[in-house]
């Protein structure tokens, strides 16, 4: 196998406890190890809430089993999806489209694709494989949005934790919330629950100048961290979305504050992965938690609105397809019709200054120099013409065997 492979688990088919499982903790780390792993040339990692995805280019070496063990040792190997060459391409163009999201359409994606390159580009993991890949992804994603109505009413995961939250509550009308998580998701829940008309919205945030910042955008007031269990007595909702690696509310703390709440029944909504919340809390009397499994009712809703755009996006996917293909085949061809023309050219170059010196040994005959460089130029040109032509046509036709000939034929000394 060569070529780009995608290995990916989704909130598609794995449950919260299967992508927590899978989460990589630094990604950083993660890319080099990748990297330098057996047949992987190039490699880019996209983790998100609901997915964790590895797009790598690369050779005959590779091993998919091997890597899935070794990359992701306490996840089912059957949980892992494997897509090869065109696969993974037509995988990566849906993902970008927000068909393969959660919440059908939804923009977020695009940002976070960005995010993952900018982190592969720095970390050296990005080539020009993959960097074309997602080059042509991110467009697919910016023209499916502007040819189509995918994205139409379409809502981020945060603000689909808020219109569950109307659904368990009636409304959120006069309500006091406890926004608990600064970060992309949190800000993006903020956002959404500053649009309703609340009694009071608290921020907290693990750094509080974070928390401060967000609160003053959104004209809520920002409490600090250790200060949450406080402000469980006052809030009706809580939604939780910080990238805590342990959790932020335990059954005992949630315990305390409702003892003090006198009855009053309390709802939780956790959308962080890993979770934030224990879930033990939910054993609680009047307490209500729920958390990102719960957001797939809103999924199939916001999908039956949404299906008859499907089949434009599809359509704008295989023509997109078929182009990236093209140019994957042209850049193969262009390569080592490059590669051709600059052997040629040192040999011409080298064969021109020993004829020059040839012709200085009998005086200075500038003319003839020029001359004999315009004619070994032609030469070299007219060698290659047909031989140039016949490539680009092998590259177009997928003629693999005359490309490898080629390849070994006119390969440099050291390539």
């Amino acid at each position: 196998m060569n070529g780009i492979s995608n290995l990916s688990i989704s909130h598609k088919w794995a449950s919260l406890n299967d992508l927590e499982c899978a989460r990589i903790d630094n990604v950083e780390d993660a890319l080099r190890a990748m990297h330098s792993a057996g047949g992987v040339s190039e490699c880019v990692i996209v983790q998100t809430c609901n997915r964790i995805e590895l797009y790598l280019n690369v050779t005959s070496e590779f091993d998919a089993t091997v890597f899935v063990a070794r990359f992701f040792p306490s996840v089912p190997p059957e949980l892992i999806a494997h897509y090869e060459s065109r696969e993974s391409l037509r995988h990566l163009m849906r993902l970008a489209s927000g068909l393969d999201s959660m919440i059908v359409g939804e923009d977020q994606i695009l940002g976070q694709l960005k995010a993952a390159v900018e982190t592969a580009s720095k970390e050296r993991t990005l080539g020009p494989e993959l960097g074309l890949a997602f080059s042509k992804a991110i467009k697919v994603g910016k023209r499916v949005r502007t040819e189509t109505q995918i994205n139409r009413g379409s809502v981020s995961v945060g603000s689909a934790a808020v219109d569950l939250a109307e659904r368990v509550m009636g409304t959120l009308e006069d309500k006091a919330i406890l926004s608990i998580g600064a970060g992309e998701l949190g800000t993006l829940v903020a956002v959404a629950l500053a649009e309703r008309e609340l009694k009071a919205m608290f921020v907290s945030n693990r750094t509080f100048r974070r928390a401060q910042t967000l609160a003053k955008r959104l004209g809520g007031t920002a409490i600090r961290f250790d200060k949450i269990e406080e402000y469980l007595c006052e809030a009706d909702l809580v939604i939780s979305a910080t990238a805590a690696p342990h959790y932020i509310l335990t059954r005992e703390q949630v315990s305390q504050a409702m003892q003090r709440r006198n009855g009053q029944s309390l709802v939780i909504i956790d959308i962080a992965n890993p979770r934030d919340v224990e879930e033990a809390v939910a054993t609680l009397d009047n307490v209500d938690l729920h958390n990102i499994d719960d957001l797939r009712k809103i999924t199939e809703h916001n999908l039956k609105k949404r299906r008859s755009e499907i089949g434009k996006v599809v359509a704008i996917i295989n023509q997109e397809l078929n182009l990236l293909e093209e140019q994957y085949k042209k850049d193969r061809a262009n390569e080592l019709i490059a590669s051709l023309y600059k052997n040629a050219e040192e040999l011409r170059a080298r064969e021109l200054e020993k004829a020059h010196n040839r012709l200085r040994s009998d005086g200075d005959l500038s003319k003839h120099e020029q001359i004999l460089d315009d004619l070994t130029a032609s030469i070299v040109n007219k060698l290659l013409f047909e031989l140039t032509a016949s490539l680009r046509e092998a590259a177009a036709n997928d003629d693999e065997d005359l490309m490898r000939s080629a390849h070994k034929l006119f390969r440099r000394k050291g390539d």
